[in-house]
């Protein structure tokens, strides 16, 4: 059966002329039962490879047997993606407020507790989570309604999050500033990091920092928890969420792209979005980290640096790291010095300028990892 594809538009923001600002979304359905699956790209301005990624989703779509429906928003952050200070995007911050545009999503732990006690013991588990939709959508609603009005990043957060909400899959597509591919999983969802083709994932707890991932995983990680404890038993909802870092910011490259849509499709396909879906998970080298062990290592210097470790690399203790010069002592033996890892690691990203003040995150590492597959 033939997927439909149909485009609208929703308003996300206006600009000081009043004008609306307006971001795709794209429907993919095919008339047959499934999972509902949510994917956005963009939310900073800088991060540009998901739209590709999108881009390729979308065409192969087409020819697969869907179940369910796909909701595609790519770029969903045109405020974002139009601040530039000459060549560079300066779109991960709401420029009048200061937020960053992935901490403004709703998330209230008390409010689905509430919810969980109220649930009767007999209802079938597809009931729970229809009328906890219900309720999380109107919760995000309220919020959005706010008579006090809202910062422009989380009335854009909350539009975006009203269509995520409603999904049973919940997919944001970042990049780092210089940095492999890696992606963020949710805990109790641990085994689906084998079902994409990423190397170094992250198991993040069931703690709210304010991001897309964290707003979907974690109401529905708090109902389970509850609902397993009042009914004596496990129960599984089977709303997952993740981030998906595409590699470095700036950057666009198709054939990347292909191959990153490519892993998303193997792992619908274990979701059963995709019948007979011909996308699978490849044999690969995996490595996990917890986010306790997703270490950030900060700079005590200001200089001049060269980047010795490249992303996706593991370094040994006592490797270098960096090379630092530092213009006021051209003149002496203390011009440069190297910064060496203090542990094994695995650099993840990097800054992306040479030039560094003191206090800045030089690199994202794995460290006290381990091979899952």
């Amino acid at each position: 059966m033939t997927v439909t594809v149909s485009k609208s538009h929703l308003v996300v923001a206006q600009n000081a002329s009043g004008r609306n600002m307006n971001v795709p979304v794209y429907q993919i359905t095919a008339h047959r039962p499934g999972p509902k699956v949510y994917i956005q790209s963009s939310i900073h301005g800088a991060e540009v490879q998901g739209n590709v990624v999108i881009y390729h989703l979308i065409n192969k779509l087409k020819a697969l047997q869907v179940a369910g429906e796909i909701i595609l928003v790519p770029n969903c952050n045109p405020v974002g993606t139009n601040i530039k200070a000459g060549e560079y995007t300066l779109g991960r911050f709401d420029p009048v407020n200061g937020t960053n545009w992935n901490r403004g999503y709703f998330y209230d732990e008390q409010r689905v507790l509430a919810f969980a006690d109220a649930v009767d013991d007999g209802l079938p588990i597809s009931e729970i989570k229809q009328q906890f939709r219900t309720f999380w959508q109107q919760a995000i609603a309220e919020k959005l309604s706010s008579p006090w009005g809202l910062g422009l990043a989380q009335q854009l957060n909350l539009k975006l999050q009203t269509m995520a909400a409603d999904a049973d899959i919940v997919l944001d597509l970042h990049n780092g500033p210089v940095s492999t591919r890696h992606i963020y999983i949710p805990e109790y969802a641990r085994d689906a990091a084998q079902h994409f083709n990423i190397e170094h994932c992250i198991f993040i707890p069931n703690v709210f920092a304010g991001a897309l991932d964290e707003a979907t995983f974690c109401p529905w990680w708090t109902l389970q928890d509850r609902l397993s404890e009042r009914f004596g038993q496990p129960v599984d909802l089977g709303v997952e969420a993740m981030t998906l870092e595409m590699g470095s910011q700036e950057v666009v490259q198709f054939a990347e792209g292909e191959q990153d849509a490519d892993s998303i499709l193997a792992y619908l396909g274990q979701r059963g979005v995709i019948e007979q879906c011909p996308y699978q998970p490849k044999r690969m080298r995996r490595v996990a980290v917890h986010l306790r062990d997703y270490k950030t290592l900060y700079t005590d210097f200001g200089g001049m640096v060269e980047y010795c470790a490249a992303p996706g690399v593991p370094v040994k203790q006592g490797e270098p790291l960096a090379r630092v010069l530092n213009i006021d002592e051209l003149d002496n033996d203390t011009a440069t010095f190297t910064l060496r890892a203090p542990c094994d690691l695995i650099p993840i990203l990097h800054f992306p300028s040479a030039s560094v003040l003191s206090g800045t995150q030089l690199y994202k590492v794995f460290t006290h990892y381990q091979q899952i597959s």
